[in-house]
């Protein structure tokens, strides 16, 4: 199925709203580096909660549930849904003490937290190691989803698809900061749940499917259904539920299930207004990532078991996609062309949301990393700041985009790559805080107590109303 003029009425209408969006907050964002970065600590926390949820959701979250369904059943969800348990911790443990760090970022934390020529060594690692290497892997996971989309529903090649999205994109990443991402986040959401949802309820009413009562009889699905493992087989038991629950969860790190918090969710908790807003925030996630998020890609991965019983019968409905990347994920962009055009316009959109989204977000959170974490301590701030609104320069900011676009035409299966690649960075990012959490440092004041003494001093906590009414300036940061 091709669009036609309606389908490309609703989406370029999608596209001129996002990027009037952000170009509309790019004076505020370029006043300084707080409000660039965290908006000035002024947004609100259900608004900081959904931008997390949209982040998110990307182009490759219902390809990625859509295979673990086609493969395991519903139960092989617990490989993620096992970093609920993250996510709680960060509510009610991580929260508040990253807003009372008052940091700019998630690494400047570490020379908090550390002292000396140990911890800028680290803080200038992890900002290389997780501004650059890992958000490259992330963004041509999430671009290699975008092609599967574009190629069945456009019929693009990987490299317009690519090109197209990303050029989109950083036009509003790129100069309107956190605020313009936020904001555009909200509006992206929205669309991507009415296109999730209608999703489901179209294939829910193909003949061939009959409905939720014709779902769960269907011989294909039937023996999927379970929300728990098989535990009579405790090879796949202990793979898909054991492990994830007792080890993975607290000991592997990947953006929006790290332990302590981290990246995107740290920088939004450090956005809120005080530590409460902070919980809120996370809370407010966590509750959508998790318990309301998945539902509609479940129905539509278990009806696609109807349409396409395996991966020869997506190979044929689509001949001219390339086979090395016909795989179980595939079948959720194969079940959307069974929508009526205008939704499907709308349906794209949602798609094209969920990938703005993500690549956006992960541009915004590494900018700060990078330019914070290494440009600064090597160049000087006059280097890596406008001399005359002191916002960030643009020039590095899509650093991580440009080399996306490489891998994602040459690296299948990055989402279990990338896990890797954090494994055993959560056990260390947790730990960090119980220390740091008896006293309450200032950023400016710990670190010249620290050049004045060579030790760590214990400082008075501000209260969350001052902070709350005055947050410190992160010029130290």
């Amino acid at each position: 199925m091709r669009l036609n003029g309606w389908d490309w009425m609703v989406l370029g209408l999608y596209g001129l709203v996002c990027v009037a969006v952000g170009l509309a907050v790019t004076r505020r964002a370029s006043s300084g580096r707080a409000e660039f970065f965290l908006s000035g600590r002024r947004l609100s926390w259900w608004l900081l909660g959904v931008s997390l949820v949209a982040t998110t959701f990307s182009t490759d979250t219902p390809n990625l549930v859509t295979d673990l369904v086609r493969t395991g059943g519903v139960a092989q969800n617990w490989l993620w849904w096992a970093f609920a348990v993250t996510g709680i911790c960060t509510v009610f443990f991580y929260a508040k003490l990253w807003r009372r760090s008052a940091a700019l970022t998630d690494i400047a934390f570490y020379e908090l937290r550390y002292s000396g020529k140990p911890a800028a060594f680290l803080r200038g690692f992890r900002a290389i190691y997780l501004g650059v290497f890992f958000n490259v892997m992330i963004m041509a996971s999430v671009n290699l989803s975008a092609t599967k989309i574009a190629g069945v529903m456009l019929g693009w090649d990987r490299q317009t698809a690519v090109l197209v999205g990303g050029a989109v994109t950083v036009i509003y990443a790129a100069s309107s900061g956190l605020s313009g991402v936020v904001l555009t986040d909200m509006v992206q959401f929205v669309i991507a749940m009415i296109g999730a949802v209608l999703a489901a309820v179209v294939a829910l009413r193909l003949p061939q499917v009959g409905g939720l009562s014709g779902l769960f009889h269907h011989p294909a699905v039937a023996g999927r259904l379970s929300l728990l493992p098989d535990f009579s087989d405790w090879r796949t038991a202990a793979a898909v539920f054991i492990v994830p629950l007792t080890v993975q969860w607290w000991s592997t790190w990947y953006p929006g299930a790290e332990p302590g918090g981290g990246g995107y969710v740290a920088q939004r908790m450090l956005a809120a207004r005080n530590e409460r807003d902070a919980m809120r925030t996370t809370l407010l996630f966590n509750v959508l990532h998790y318990a309301m998020r998945p539902w509609p890609w479940i129905i539509v991965a278990l009806a696609s078991l109807i349409i396409y019983p395996d991966l020869a019968s997506i190979g044929a409905a689509f001949p001219h996609i390339d086979k090395a990347i016909v795989r179980h994920d595939l079948a959720y962009s194969a079940m959307l062309i069974y929508l009526p055009h205008g939704l499907l316009g709308l349906m794209v959109a949602s798609l094209a949301a969920a990938y703005m989204s993500t690549i956006s977000a992960t541009a915004a959170s590494s900018r700060p990393t990078r330019t914070n974490g290494t440009t600064s301590r090597l160049a000087g701030s006059s280097r890596c700041f406008s001399s005359r609104s002191h916002a960030p320069c643009r020039s590095g900011s899509s650093t991580p985009h440009r080399h996306s676009r490489s891998c994602s035409r040459s690296a299948p299966g990055l989402d279990s790559s990338s896990c890797c690649a954090g494994s055993g960075g959560g056990s260390t990012r947790g730990a960090s805080w119980p220390a740091w959490s008896s006293r309450s440092w200032s950023p400016c004041t710990s670190r010249s107590s620290i050049a004045r003494s060579g030790s760590r001093r214990s400082i008075r906590p501000p209260s969350s109303s001052s902070a709350s009414r005055s947050p410190p300036s992160d010029g130290c940061s």
